[in-house]
């Protein structure tokens, strides 16, 4: 199985960064991980954030793998606990999922279509978070997934 992670803008803080590549590191300790970060649209002047969100919308769909598995990180979706994510990922692991992409889209959200090709919504809290926050915490819960499922100390229970 390989996951990759499609998200819209770039992260503009060093701390940032820096977190995501470590837990990225560790997560290609397990399998193959990448990022595809998107350009994030700019809306104004004839543009609406509709508009933006639609042209984002096609850019996104346009990287995710035929017969991928994807999992859209939406405000809306299903909240799991770090035990029934890690749960989630050897699901997939076992029903030999050949790519499993999750979506994190821009500052307005992402498209309805984006929303209509997503095979699960997932909501990392009910609070409000950045989306490059919500990149970092994303992969910090597939990093404690993993270790779950390996029984490895990570996870202190």
């Amino acid at each position: 199985m390989k996951i990759t992670l499609i998200c819209v803008g770039r992260l503009s803080q060093t701390y940032l960064r820096e977190g995501v590549e470590e837990y990225a590191a560790r997560i290609e300790r397990y399998l193959p991980f990448r990022v595809v970060e998107l350009k994030e649209e700019k809306s104004g002047g004839k543009d609406s954030p509709r508009v933006a969100l639609d042209r984002e919308g096609r850019r996104i769909l346009e990287r995710v793998p035929s017969g991928a598995f994807v999992i859209l990180l939406d405000e809306r979706g299903e909240s799991l606990t770090s035990e029934e994510l890690a749960a989630e990922l050897g699901k997939h692991m076992v029903e030999g999922t050949g790519d499993l992409v999750f979506v994190i889209g821009g500052a307005y959200g992402v498209s309805g279509e984006v929303k209509q090709a997503a095979n699960r919504r997932l909501s990392l809290s009910a609070m409000t978070f950045t989306h490059q926050m919500a990149r970092l915490f994303l992969l910090e819960q597939l990093y404690r997934g993993f270790s779950i499922l390996r029984n490895e100390p990570y996870h202190n229970r």
